[in-house]
């Protein structure tokens, strides 16, 4: 089992931020995530971020990931299942790997909700994604299926239509909605197929993604299409009883944290929308995630018996 200095579980402004921090700093680095993005992929126009008129969250997070990578941040796309201690380590189990850790840098936010149809959790990571950026190019020039609604979903329709040969969009809804440009470019789309009013029955497949069945609300008919791969795109939904048995929680289920973005459990970081910290902004989640990764930092170079350092800064000669 690979041992990471720092494990951070989350993909979106706290858990990216961190991950710069902490790589920059020579720390080896894991991000394990559902997706890329988080709650950021649901806003088109983000108007409010220092350095940016406006932008889209997908772009913004995007940005993050890539400098996370040049700085050599690995990333596993996947949902943690379980966090424990065992032999002064953290362990972290996602659905199909193992991984163990120095400290932990709890950033998930909210999670991408599951399908919760049958073959999910079977086929999960073998063609169904939570993540049309991280894993739409690994089916470029296939068929593929986006299932959701909203704006975020409307996104991810749109990049893989510039991956995909197809792409088929399974909604509930019964006619697109979105801002305007967002909804002209939908439109624009020709490599596309959009099945309204429609619920997803099952994902079908032995060892990886082969059809969707999925039904009609007014007309009760079934369908089923042949694809490679399934995207949810379902909303998110916090889910902080992972790690109630580590961190203090308060009573909005939320990770009580300090000004170091420590936590109850020595070791254990956090940052972004998980914690109690107020006011929700990815500015806010990115600054608290350079705050946790600095801590980390400070916590993994003590417990290697070396010079900790107060800030990221580096001195610069001219």
């Amino acid at each position: 089992m690979e041992t990471y200095d720092i494990l951070i579980i989350g993909g979106a402004s706290a858990g990216l931020t961190a991950a710069i921090y902490s790589a920059r700093q020579g720390m080896k680095t894991l991000v394990t995530t559902k997706d890329i993005g988080g709650q950021a992929l649901l806003t088109t126009d983000i108007q409010n971020y220092p350095g940016f008129d406006m932008i889209g969250g997908f772009e913004l997070t995007n940005k993050f990931k890539e400098q996370a990578v040049y700085y050599g941040t690995e990333f596993v796309y996947d949902e943690v299942v379980s966090v424990d201690m065992e032999d002064d380590r953290f362990k972290v189990r996602t659905g199909n790997s193992e991984f163990s850790a120095l400290s932990l840098i709890l950033a998930f936010g909210k999670t991408p909700r599951d399908l919760n149809v049958p073959g999910e959790s079977r086929l999960k990571g073998h063609g169904i994604s939570y993540c049309a950026i991280c894993d739409g190019p690994l089916f470029r020039g296939r068929e593929v299926a986006v299932v959701g609604n909203g704006s975020h979903a409307l996104e991810a329709l749109v990049y893989l239509s510039s991956v995909a040969r197809k792409v088929f969009y399974i909604t509930n809804a019964k006619k697109l909605a979105g801002d305007e440009l967002l909804l002209d470019t939908v439109n624009g789309i020709k490599n596309k197929e959009i099945y309204f009013d429609s619920t997803l029955e099952s994902v079908n497949g032995e060892k990886s993604v082969e059809s969707v069945t999925f039904k009609n609300k007014s007309s009760g008919k079934t369908n089923e299409l042949k694809i490679d791969a399934v995207f949810a795109e379902m909303g998110y939904i916090a889910k902080t009883g992972l790690v109630k048995n580590l961190v203090e929680l308060n009573k909005g289920n939320e990770i009580v944290v300090d000004k170091f973005g420590r936590t109850s459990h020595t070791g254990i970081f956090a940052c972004g929308d998980v914690t109690d910290t107020p006011y929700k902004q990815a500015v806010i989640s990115a600054g608290q995630g350079a705050t946790a990764a600095l801590s980390a930092y400070n916590y993994v170079q003590n417990l290697k018996g070396k010079v900790a350092a107060k800030s990221d800064w580096k001195l610069i000669k001219h």
